[in-house]
């Protein structure tokens, strides 16, 4: 995920309401059981210690919630009686949540909100190419292109004439194979598309994905037409889900291999807590791996005002130009997303990886995969 979505939690310092409410389905109790939700949540914050104006905008923006713009609910992050940030989530959460801290709760957001590919769609025939994109606010089409249009087809016809023509027909489709190739990878790079779905027929698909740049092959997904000659939300689904799988899956496997000191005895990826924050603090993280369920997500360290100023022991913190009665502590998953959201890395959950969660990777439930010097 990339976090550049929350720097503006990083603007200002603590404390933060974090909420993650979610919405229920409509029925005639609907407005009574968000008024009940509203009241539950800005309750919690009150008994934890938040503010009277900040409960308010939270009590308010509960109320404001509705299924049909936010079928799954919404993360609020608050202060000083107004919402700053109030990002919609791609899932429910298991529970409505409210804490009042030092630092924004950020960590679920990397399984409620987390990863949901932006896709462009590219229906592709030997005439022409259609892009559509889907998953991304002001989705639509997203542009296109129309190959050559004679000759594309063959004839069943097998003398001199008609071979030649059948040669002129296959240099028509493979000019149209490039030309719709070289527009999606422009389309891609325009919308920084997660994934690329080729919809057509088998020989049409094969013809463009095989023209396509090389960085682009992992991105790319092959499916054939739906109903009505359009990918079914049902099926767009499913893409990205497993999409989502494998990207976790393909993070867990270059952790695995970073973890062990290469000839030079050096070690491309970390996961023990104090490991992490001295990482952090030297912005050597080149990415973030979070499991939700880790024991060490919930660690107590240290953090300052800055994102620098961070630490596993409090004492530590008067080395980095910040007094001990200064200090704050802060739930060590929450900390570190803040150093690598200022940093620019990114971070992502590892629980959709099946075999993360069943070997417990990263051990504590957080590592981190470095830069190479």
């Amino acid at each position: 995920m990339d976090l550049a979505f929350l720097h503006p939690l990083y603007e200002h310092p603590g404390p933060w309401a974090s909420v993650y409410a979610g919405t229920s389905a409509p029925s005639e109790s609907m407005a009574r059981e968000r008024s009940l939700a509203a009241a539950a949540v800005s309750h919690e914050l009150a008994e934890q210690g938040a503010d009277e104006a900040t409960c308010r905008a939270v009590h308010q923006a509960v109320e404001e919630l509705r299924p049909a713009t936010e079928p799954h609910g919404r993360a609020l992050f608050a202060q000083d009686g107004r919402v700053v940030l109030d990002p919609p989530l791609a899932a429910p959460p298991p529970a409505n949540e409210a804490v009042w801290a030092p630092l924004p709760r950020t960590a679920p957001l990397l399984d409620l909100a987390g990863e949901d590919p932006v896709c462009v769609v590219a229906y592709v025939d030997r005439r022409g190419a259609r892009f559509e994109l889907r998953g991304a606010p002001g989705g639509g089409v997203a542009g296109g292109v129309a190959g050559r249009r004679w000759p594309v087809h063959r004839t069943g016809a097998v003398d001199r004439p008609e071979r030649h023509f059948h040669l002129r027909v296959e240099n028509t489709w493979e000019h149209n194979a490039a030309e719709f190739a070289d527009a999606l990878a422009v389309c891609q790079e325009d919308t920084r598309a997660d994934l690329l779905i080729l919809v057509g027929e088998d020989r049409e698909r094969h013809a463009v994905r095989d023209r396509l740049p090389r960085r682009l092959l992992d991105r790319v997904v092959e499916t054939p037409y739906g109903e009505g000659g359009r990918l079914l939300d049902e099926d767009l689904t499913r893409i990205r889900a497993e999409h989502v799988r494998r990207r976790a899956a393909e993070e867990v496997e270059r952790f695995l291999a970073a973890r062990g000191p290469d000839a030079e005895g050096r070690r491309g990826a970390v996961e023990e807590v104090a490991d992490l924050v001295e990482a952090a603090r030297e912005h050597r993280i080149d990415e973030l791996l979070v499991r939700a369920e880790g024991p060490d997500t919930h660690r107590a360290v240290w953090v300052g005002e800055d994102p620098d100023q961070l630490a596993v022991r409090r004492t530590e913190l008067r080395a980095l130009g910040l007094a001990e009665d200064h200090a704050r502590s802060a739930r060590a998953d929450d900390a570190l997303l803040r150093s690598v959201a200022t940093t620019g890395a990114p971070a992502i959950s590892v629980t959709p990886a099946p075999e993360a969660a069943e070997a417990g990777i990263p051990v504590g439930g957080l590592g981190a995969l470095l830069h190479r010097t």
